[in-house]
């Protein structure tokens, strides 16, 4: 059987009891049957404005059941999803859509003047579409999203779909702008049947809709972290494929007290956070509140992308015994690559990974790593990969390299791989930085910085951070005579680039840390940092 997303949804949608829940956000409630006439009838409206199979369809909204609806309405439609990071500023913003050759961006009413900046700069994108967040008023370039719904018809679009069909999840990776990593509909769904996870794996869809007709509606889900990013966009796939319900949160940024107040009022029994920088807040949060909350209803919590220490998870488990802690390591170049799982009867070490299967550790020149040695290796993914990366044949032939004629996914994690199995995670072989799932290169960061005035050279580390899991951090050499302003320097870059992208803190140096050939020295830079700061290593 080989699988298409929009033929999931047409028949899940069919055999999920009538009136139960497909997409929760806050008092709002949209059934599954509603759920489908939705993205049926946006779908349809697409097609007829004249988008064809293959369109890219970028969404630029905060979590909330608009971006499952319009993800779910491209999967229908034969478009190509792509994800944008709502966090970026007018130049970032046209880099995605111009580079993905985006031909309809969804995006909140919020961002708005965004879009009107750089809407001249974008004469491929024929659809503006605006969803209603705050009240800011709809562009004239741009269609109202709820009157396109409305005004089209809601049943299934009778159109046949490929399992070759393309999902796109752009990816920040390690250097660079970012990429588009391309995945085909089968590939991507075959990673999400992990046995050791499901009791019964089907192999078609009658096999899988007899299960949700058996069993009932699956999980209530909540996606604590973004859905724009790949750990909360794929977990809610997985969720309503299964016939279940996405619960999104209304603040715009993670709130844990408003999360487990969710969990209480809808039983919730899944929720996907990233690392450190959701589960601490989450442990506290009941720490803080003995008894407020009733979250014997959780069974699981699934992490990915960062790193999630096993005090925490100790934490967790003592006030919800019945929960299993899922430490799964992937990324957006493949799923699946290793998974911790702490329960009541034990937890692993931190960072240490059972591997899945079809995975292998390589050497820097891409031979095995022999079990047992001390001999760091970068983690492997072979079987359902991504295609490669949108644009970019380099970089796709480097990352998913072809070795004794099967193919890889290779996205550069080095770890230890031991006798027994399992891995110690190493961290990326390279300078990104990791902060609170999102990824940052420090060059485009010391690029900015280089251009103020008062700034010779510029480096940009991760530090350890208790929030943030890494905090960006700069390490600046001034031009003579200037005087030192860390927040002039820090309103700076927040002028030009993301939030989450501006260093936390600034400290100055009389000379960087470079080599004699010019390469900066990244590690030297960040232990002047930890020091000058008086930050705790990790």
């Amino acid at each position: 059987m080989a699988w298409n997303y929009g033929d999931i949804m047409d028949r899940v949608a069919k055999v999920v009891p009538s009136g139960a829940p497909a997409l929760i956000h806050g008092d709002r409630v949209i059934d599954w049957q509603t759920f489908d006439r939705r993205t049926n009838a946006l779908a349809r409206a697409l097609i007829l404005r004249g988008h064809a199979p293959d369109d890219k369809l970028a969404i630029l909204l905060r979590n909330s059941p608009e971006y499952m609806e319009a993800t779910i309405a491209a999967f229908k439609g034969r478009f190509v999803h792509v994800n944008v990071n709502y966090r970026y500023k007018a130049d970032e913003l046209h880099y995605i859509f111009d580079n993905s050759q985006s031909r309809i961006v969804v995006f909140g009413s919020e961002f708005a003047p965004l879009i009107a900046e750089i809407r001249d700069r974008l004469p491929d994108v024929k659809t503006w579409l605006q969803v209603d967040v705050d009240g800011t008023p709809r562009p004239d370039f741009a269609l109202a999203y709820e009157s396109l719904i409305a005004g089209n018809d809601g049943p299934p679009l009778q159109i046949t779909r490929s399992p070759d069909d393309i999902f796109m999840l752009y990816t920040g990776g390690t250097t660079g702008m970012p990429k588009g990593v391309m995945w085909r509909h089968d590939d991507l769904r075959q990673t999400q049947l992990n046995p050791a996870l499901m009791e019964v794996v089907p192999t078609n869809l009658d096999e899988h809709a007899k299960i949700i007709e058996t069993q009932g509606p699956g999980s209530r889900f909540v996606p604590a972290c973004p859905q724009m990013h790949g750990t909360g966009l794929l977990t809610s796939f997985g969720a309503l494929a299964m016939g279940g319900a996405v619960i999104t949160l209304e603040s715009p940024s993670f709130d844990a007290v408003e999360l487990w107040k969710a969990v209480d009022r809808w039983k919730v029994q899944s929720i996907a956070i990233v690392g450190d920088a959701f589960a601490k807040p989450m442990l506290r949060a009941l720490e803080a509140n003995p008894g407020a909350f009733d979250v014997s209803s959780v069974v699981s919590i699934i992490s990915s992308g960062v790193m999630w220490s096993e005090e925490v998870k100790r934490g967790l488990i003592r006030l919800m015994p019945q929960v299993a802690l899922m430490d799964s390591f992937g990324s957006s170049e493949a799923v699946g690559f290793a998974l911790s799982v702490a329960t009541a009867e034990g937890t692993s070490e931190t960072a240490k990974f059972q591997l899945g299967e079809d995975v292998a550790v390589f050497t820097p020149d891409l031979k095995p790593v022999t079990p047992g040695s001390t001999e760091p290796g970068y983690i492997a993914r072979g079987g359902n990969i991504p295609v490669g990366y949108w644009r970019d044949e380099a970089k796709t032939a480097k990352t998913f390299p072809t070795i004794d004629g099967r193919r890889w996914s290779i996205p550069g994690d080095y770890c230890l791989l031991h006798e027994d199995g399992t891995i110690t995670l190493l961290g990326r072989g390279s300078v990104c930085i990791n902060t609170s799932g999102e990824k940052v290169y420090p060059e485009e960061v010391e690029e900015i910085l280089k251009e103020h005035g008062d700034v010779e050279d510029a480096l940009v580390v991760g530090v350890p951070d208790e929030r943030w899991g890494q905090a960006v951090t700069a390490v600046v050499e001034l031009r003579k005579g200037a005087a030192f302003d860390e927040n002039e320097l820090r309103a700076h870059v927040r002028a030009r680039l993301a939030g989450y992208k501006t260093p936390k803190r600034i400290v100055a140096t009389p000379r960087l840390f470079r080599a004699p050939n010019g390469k900066a020295d990244y590690k030297a830079t960040a232990a002047f940092a930890v020091e000058a700061l008086g930050v705790k290593a990790g």
